[in-house]
Parts: C-alpha cells; sequence; structure tokens
C-alpha cells in the first residue's frame, strides 16, 4: 500500500543541542538477528524512533555518527529482508527510511550520502554503486562483502562434494540444494561478481552466455 503522506512532516533540521548530543550518544551496533524476510519482524533499534535520526545533522561528529548507525542499520535491514540491490528512489518509502508512526522520513538526498559513506573506505566499502554514469540510481549493499560470499559459497561446494562439477549461475541461486543458504536468490550479476574472486585466485571458471555455469577447481 502507498506509503503515508509526510506532506505536515517538519523538513528543517532541529536546532535543539539536546537533540544532537541524544544522537551522538547512540553506538552503532551491527548485531541484529535476521529471523524473517518480513520487514514487519524487523527488530528496529531505539534510535529508529528518535525525529531527529532521520535529518542528518550539520556537526560533523554528529553527522558521522549517524552516518554509522544508518550503515548499521541498512545492512542488519537489508540482510533481514534478503535484499542485495538497493535503488533510493524506491527504498525512500520502505520501513527503513520512513517511520510512518513518527511521519519521518530520510530524504532522498540524505539516503544517498548515507550509500555513498557505505561505499566509501570510512563506510568500510559495504556498498557499491552500480554503474550508471554517476546518477548513484542503484548500488549493492553488502551486508557480506563479495570476498565474503565467495568464501561461503566455496565451503558449500566442498560441503556438498560438487567441486569439478559444473553448476548453472540459476541453480546456485535458485536451484533446490540451495533453498535455505544465505545467497539463495541473490541477483545473478552480483553472483558473477562474487564469483569472479574464485576465478581470479584460479579456484573457479566461468562460461557460457545465455545460460551461465561455473565450475569449482
Amino acid at each position: 500500500s502507498p506509503a503515508p503522506s509526510m506532506a505536515t512532516a517538519p523538513t528543517t533540521a532541529p536546532s535543539s543541542s539536546s537533540s544532537t548530543a541524544a544522537i551522538s550518544a547512540q553506538t552503532p551496533t551491527t548485531t541484529f538477528t535476521a529471523t524473517s524476510s518480513s520487514p514487519s519482524t524487523f527488530p528496529f533499534p531505539p534510535h529508529h524512533t528518535f525525529p531527529p535520526f532521520f535529518t542528518l545533522q550539520p556537526n560533523s561528529s554528529t553527522r558521522r555518527t549517524q552516518l554509522q548507525l544508518w550503515t548499521a542499520l541498512i545492512l542488519a535491514y537489508c540482510r533481514h529482508t534478503r535484499t542485495f540491490r538497493l535503488a533510493p528512489i524506491d527504498a525512500q518509502d520502505w520501513p527503513l527510511f520512513h517511520n510512518a508512526t513518527l511521519r519521518r522520513r530520510l530524504a532522498l538526498r540524505d539516503i544517498r550520502e548515507v550509500l555513498s559513506f557505505m561505499a566509501s573506505t570510512e563506510g568500510g566499502g559495504r556498498a557499491e554503486w552500480v554503474s550508471d554514469a554517476g546518477k548513484k540510481a542503484e548500488c549493492w549493499v553488502y551486508w557480506r562483502r563479495p570476498e565474503e560470499w565467495a568464501g561461503l559459497l566455496e565451503g558449500w561446494v566442498d560441503a556438498t562434494g560438487q567441486r569439478g562439477a559444473v553448476l548453472t549461475l540459476y541453480e546456485l541461486v535458485e536451484g533446490d540444494a540451495c533453498r535455505g543458504q544465505e545467497w539463495a536468490g541473490m541477483d545473478v550479476e552480483l553472483l558473477q561478481k562474487c564469483l569472479q574472486v574464485l576465478v581470479k585466485k584460479g579456484k573457479a571458471g566461468i562460461f557460457g552466455e545465455e545460460q551461465p555455469g561455473v565450475k569449482f577447481f
């Protein structure tokens, strides 16, 4: 259903120094537990109910803390909902960025700033903008980095005795054998990016165009 209108929601940052101090006092965390793919069951942290959290603050120290908090929250939410690719213009209506109860949402420009922070070295390289002529229309969200996904895939191949076997990329993300695995449902383009980590190490080879396959060495 359409997100509630924000027509009456304040659009300027609170000027209260107590609000800034309260945000700064929050501690970034990445310990949220994913128990379901439903957004409605995601355990939002307390600061998601704090109105100033939805406006990036001008104070540089406070802003950095906010960016760290948003990074932790986005990673946890995307892991919970099994979201690998995020388009800011669509995501601005998600419960992640829009607290309907508070009538607050993170502005589109601020969502992009948070994701750009995540893509930076300071942000841990936890996101990557998809090439789009610099428009920042979509990005990968790395709740596991490509090298981490590669390690999981390699471990699964060994555990299931499939080293030397040829698997289609479709099988790896949609096949019955992968049901329940963290990468199930992953965008094939992202899967290829993760497999390239193994290709560069000589541990896998990708071939074919219409129905790409991979062989693990």
